[in-house]
């Protein structure tokens, strides 16, 4: 036996001795559960209603609580590309003409999406949270 595979169950030894000294000493990166986000709420939706196979038009969505990133939600579907952050309390979203292509009740909820954590632990982080709902009428 050469010098070589004599060291070999060593260096196996000690490999698994650093490892067994790492696990031990009780090192983990544990990561900060998101807390509950800021619950917006809908007070108003202007205007109130629309009319069947009307024109294209701006719903404003009045409330408190909206992040500046929030989103308006037609029927469930999130319009991101289509709501506009006004304030904390006004939102904008362009509603076309094909959404008001017949009557019926719309459901619209308002959306704060989560936000992550920061740092080695990911402290901060909250969780989406999505209003109660307000109904919109399309006669």
């Amino acid at each position: 036996m050469n010098k070589f595979q004599t060291l070999k169950p060593v260096s196996t030894i000690l490999f698994a001795a650093l490892i067994a000294a790492t696990v031990a000493c009780g090192y983990s990166a544990k990561m900060t559960a998101p807390v509950a986000g800021t619950m917006p709420t809908i007070a108003q939706l202007s205007p109130g209603s629309a009319t069947a196979g009307g024109a294209a038009f701006t719903l404003t969505v009045n409330g408190t609580n909206f992040a500046s990133k929030a989103v308006v939600n037609w029927n469930g579907a999130a319009q991101t590309t289509n709501t506009t952050f006004v304030s904390a309390s006004q939102l904008m979203v362009s509603v076309p003409a094909a959404a008001i292509a017949t009557a019926g009740t719309i459901q619209i909820t308002v959306t704060n999406p989560a936000t992550p954590g920061t740092g080695i632990y990911g402290t901060g982080a909250t969780l989406a949270e999505t209003s109660p709902m307000m109904s919109f009428t399309v006669n």
